[in-house]
């Protein structure tokens, strides 16, 4: 049986930002469900970030003050939970969506056929915090800063309307290998300004996350989520799993690449859907 893929967003992005990819799947005969997390998709936007009334878009409350990486979790778990009566779900993550991938796998492994992480992150030893202090991470300069201090909103505020040239040269530099200035600006109209200032501290579980299969796709060109980190989660994941290494492929594109242009992100996913045949 065909399993459908259970697609989890990084941060500020909704289940919009898989659009090309769920087209591709299509194509190859795939079922996919993009995630809306708690508090994305609408309730981000108002008339004063629509209209760039800055001094008004800094005082507002914002929507994901409270939101936390366990409303994230239940929620998804409830989706895939609905999923599952249809057949196996693998459960894909980019960047940041990498965290409640984890965390519903150390839930419910036996509702998964498989997890995936696309550059996503994968906390084996450590803490989110623990490893961007490591020499594998290094961060990026994309000049953007958040409109207030998340302190004072309860969540992190981006405005991603920026006209700023020097910040869309930063995003482009950072978030692509080859994308153009067009495709960024496109892709930032789909964000939400808001994200929860709380992606959970939950590490992989050998006994539970350990018994899914796995893969993570490396993006060798990407920037905003270096090759060194993402290798060292590979590395350590594997360590602790060795009976259950991760599937891990390549592509040579940069951390919002296979969201622009999906052709090889489906095949790979694509491929795991054969492992998943008659899984779980």
């Amino acid at each position: 049986m065909q399993p459908t893929f259970v697609l989890v967003p990084g941060s500020h992005a909704t289940g919009r930002c898989f659009t090309a990819l769920q087209r591709e799947l299509a194509l190859r005969g795939h079922r996919s469900l993009a995630v809306d997390l708690p508090g994305h998709g609408s309730a981000g936007f108002s008339v004063a970030y629509q209209a760039q009334d800055h001094a008004a878009f800094a005082e507002e409350p914002s929507p994901m003050a409270g939101i936390t990486h366990a409303d994230n979790v239940a929620h998804v778990i409830d989706l895939v939970r609905r999923v599952r009566e249809h057949g196996p779900v693998v459960l894909v993550g980019h960047s940041r969506g990498g965290f409640t991938v984890t965390s519903v796998a150390n839930a419910v492994p036996d509702l998964l056929a498989r997890t995936v992480y696309i550059a996503a992150w994968c906390c084996v030893t450590g803490t989110a915090a623990d490893y961007l202090a490591t020499p594998a991470f290094s961060a990026p300069d994309t000049g953007l800063v958040p409109v207030v201090g998340p302190e004072r909103l309860g969540a992190v505020r981006m405005n991603w309307r920026t006209t700023d040239p020097a910040h869309l040269t930063a995003l482009n530099r950072d978030w692509t290998a080859d994308g153009t200035d067009a495709e960024v600006v496109a892709f930032t109209s789909a964000l939400d300004p808001g994200e929860s200032r709380d992606a959970g501290t939950d590490l992989v579980d050998p006994a539970a996350w350990g018994r899914v299969p796995h893969t993570y796709v490396r993006l060798t060109e990407d920037a905003s989520m270096p090759l060194a980190l993402q290798d060292h989660f590979i590395e350590e994941a594997d360590a602790l799993t060795s009976d259950n290494p991760f599937d891990v492929h390549s592509l040579p594109v940069g951390h919002i690449d296979p969201l622009l242009r999906s052709t090889g992100l489906a095949e790979i996913l694509a491929g795991t859907a054969d492992y998943s045949e008659g899984a779980r």
